[in-house]
């Protein structure tokens, strides 16, 4: 019996859905990346725990995946199981006054709504970040001012010994796009306390769509793109530098640099993972060529190349 089907009895028996030949297009934000063997979409920390003994008792490679939003999906898919903490762990809360509890798989989307619901503010930054709560701790995400750093409180997380844990935010190690999670690819983000502070909501709400409409005018939005495609170098910006170089609209095959965002490399239709990647590399190599400055991609690679 083939590990598939000894997966499959595994999730009927924790109640997760399982699916097999999975196209990881159709779950990343640049919508490229060929199948992968199966993908699991977990219910629980319980159920996310006995996946995991499972995965490593069967030396089964499994990638973690919220609403692939950061991430670069190999043409060729990915050898192994998707664990997708998406919907199915969304469960979100009010603990306090101004204190949200909520799941790994919560979008930031429903958690800036939430936010705005019970007239808390400090999350206004976020709204528009196509993500997962996991995903923006993971990173520690920001814009605008703001990041994840801010107003995180506390978060459970499953280390390397399949060991739940709970995790203060000084002890997070928050810093431009990085974290202790990122860190320690192991450890797997289930829940969060998120501490805001009370506001007006008409005054959350205007600037939330103040901040959404920035996006709208900056960022081609219009196109599948994984958001940034590289980190800020110390001292300067990687889409000035981009353009600066007179990068803007060179492409390779349908991947292109964005006319309307230079630090958007996007997809145009019909762009593959190898385009994507071949563009980035172009555009590293020639701004530390005319600049001095080297670029690291931001986005994450998923599968082989």
């Amino acid at each position: 019996m083939s590990y598939i089907s000894r997966l499959n009895a595994l999730c009927s028996e924790i109640e997760c859905e399982c699916r097999t030949d999975v196209s990881l297009a159709e779950y990343t934000t640049f919508k490229v990346g060929g199948l992968c063997r199966a993908m699991v979409s977990v219910t629980s920390s319980d159920s996310l725990i006995k996946l995991l003994h499972f995965m490593k008792g069967e030396s089964i490679p499994y990638y973690v995946l919220g609403k692939g939003s950061n991430i670069i999906a190999s043409d060729k898919g990915y050898d192994g199981v998707i664990i997708l903490m998406g919907p199915d762990l969304s469960g979100i809360r009010l603990i306090d006054d101004d204190m949200i509890y909520c799941e790994a798989g919560t979008s930031i989307a429903d958690l800036c709504s939430f936010a705005l619901k019970n007239e808390l503010t400090g999350l206004e930054f976020a709204f528009g970040i196509p993500g997962t709560a996991g995903g923006a701790l993971y990173m520690n995400a920001g814009a605008y001012g703001g990041e994840m750093n801010d107003v995180i409180v506390s978060a459970h997380y499953i280390d390397e010994n399949l060991s739940l844990k709970s995790i203060d935010r000084k002890d997070m190690k928050l810093t431009y796009r990085s974290s202790i999670f990122s860190e320690n690819p192991d450890y797997i983000i289930t829940d969060m306390i998120i501490g805001l502070k009370k506001g007006e909501s008409g005054k959350i709400r205007s600037r939330m769509h103040e901040l959404l409409g920035k996006r709208k005018e900056k960022q081609p939005l219009n196109f599948p793109s994984a958001g940034s495609t590289f980190k800020r170098p110390e001292g300067s910006y990687a889409s000035l530098l981009i353009e600066q170089c007179g990068l803007k609209g060179v492409s390779v095959g349908g991947a292109e640099v964005s006319t309307k965002h230079s630090g958007f490399i996007i997809n145009k239709g019909g762009a593959t993972s190898r385009d994507i990647l071949e563009l980035a590399g172009k555009v590293k190599c020639h701004v530390e060529k005319e600049t001095g400055y080297v670029l690291e991609l931001e986005p994450e690679i998923l599968g082989e190349i």
